[in-house]
Order: structure tokens, then C-alpha cells, then sequence
């Protein structure tokens, strides 16, 4: 048994049937055409679904809106790149010489994107069982320990619930920078409360990632308070 496949065998409980499934599944577009991109596309589809059942059966009681918070909260890419992690899986990725040396196989995105491609090859080879397995492993600690509809809210909407129920207005939000080359972007957003005369700001790579850190900084800043 190879090294590769005591590592499946060990964090995913499979073991394939065609080696070129998973090695199509480890290999980043930098490092050949064979990619795993359309793997990656595959895997994105099962693993929502298969998360969407087990939601759907281990929480009878729970409404769409709650369920569908559920299953982008463990099917986002921050989430797939801390099970990623987990397992190691940025050691057996193939990244071309450039994505090596940026330091590519510690990277969310490729790392997110690589469990996603190594689960649709799992489908592939093995079939929905097999990936439900693999899935269950997984995800089963974070299936036993479901956080509730209130840690799900993302910090803009609990910040305008604080203040509503405080009869205040909403908090304003101004980019007060943006740098970096149109693929590169990076933002510095402000969020002001004139009310209470409070003011943070957060960076982010993105006008809205950076509008939520600045969010969940005033809530920090309120609850100090």
C-alpha cells in the first residue's frame, strides 16, 4: 500500500479502485492540464447534498431558513479548508513551481478545492455511498456539535439586532481604502454608530469581508462597554 493511499485509508476510509481518479483529484491547475477542476465542480454537488440529508434527518424540527445556514456554514470554503487541514491534505496536493513557492498548499482556496476534488473522485470511483462515508468521517464531529441559529448570524445582522433592540440606527458602513490589482483587491472599511459615537474599521479582501470584520469588531467594542 502506498504512502497516499495508507493516508485515505487512514482519514477518509476508502481506498480507490482507479489510482487516476485521485491523482486527477491531487493535482492543482498549475501543476498540469489534467486538473482537478472538474472534480472539484463534481465534489461541490455531492457534498452539498449529502450534507443537506444528513440535516435534513438529524434535525427534524428545523425550518429551511436554519437548515440552509446550517449547510453553507459547513460546506463554505473556510470550513472544507480547516477539514482539509485536519487531515493534512495540502502535503499530498500537486502544485506547479509558482504556487509551490507563494506557499499554494497552505492556502483556503486550494486546499477547500482539493477536498471537494478528492470527494467527487471518491463519488466517481466508489459511488454516493462511498462518498457519504468518506463524509460522515469527516464532518462527524461538527455534524455531533450543529451550532445554534444565533452563532449562524453573520456579525452585520447581529450588529443591527443589537441596535434595534436598542432603538438605534443602523451603523454606517464607508470603504475607507482600496489597494492592490484588480485580482488582488484589499479593502478598509469603517463602520460608525453616530448614536453612541463609536467607530472601527477592518480589512478585508473584499468590500463585504471587510464590512463584517468591522461589524464584529463593534460588537466586541459594544459588549466592552
Amino acid at each position: 500500500m502506498t504512502a497516499v493511499s495508507r493516508w485515505l485509508q487512514k482519514n477518509l476510509a476508502y481506498q480507490f479502485r482507479v489510482a487516476a481518479h485521485l491523482e486527477q483529484a491531487l493535482t492543482h491547475r498549475s501543476a498540469g492540464s489534467d486538473h482537478n477542476e472538474r472534480l472539484e465542480f463534481l465534489g461541490d454537488a455531492v457534498l452539498g447534498m449529502l450534507i443537506s440529508e444528513r440535516l435534513y434527518l438529524a434535525l427534524p424540527e428545523a425550518d429551511e431558513g436554519y437548515l440552509s445556514r446550517l449547510r453553507a456554514h459547513l460546506v463554505r470554503r473556510e470550513t472544507l479548508a480547516e477539514v482539509g487541514n485536519e487531515i493534512g491534505l495540502g502535503e499530498w496536493l500537486k502544485l506547479g513551481p509558482g504556487e509551490l513557492k507563494s506557499g499554494g498548499y497552505r492556502r483556503a482556496s486550494i486546499i477547500a478545492n482539493g477536498l471537494e476534488a478528492v470527494l467527487g473522485a471518491i463519488y466517481l470511483d466508489g459511488g454516493v455511498e462511498s462518498v457519504g462515508k468518506a463524509i460522515d468521517v469527516l464532518f462527524e464531529s461538527r455534524l455531533r456539535n450543529l451550532p445554534c441559529q444565533d452563532d449562524l448570524k453573520d456579525p452585520k445582522t447581529r450588529l443591527q439586532e443589537i441596535l434595534q433592540g436598542r432603538a438605534i440606527d443602523v451603523p454606517v458602513y464607508v470603504v475607507e481604502e482600496m489597494s492592490g490589482e484588480a485580482h488582488k483587491r484589499h479593502f478598509t472599511v469603517s463602520c460608525s454608530i453616530s448614536a453612541l459615537d463609536r467607530r472601527t474599521t477592518a480589512n478585508g479582501r473584499s468590500r463585504r469581508s471587510a464590512e463584517q470584520s468591522a461589524a464584529a469588531e463593534m460588537i466586541d467594542l459594544l459588549g466592552n462597554d
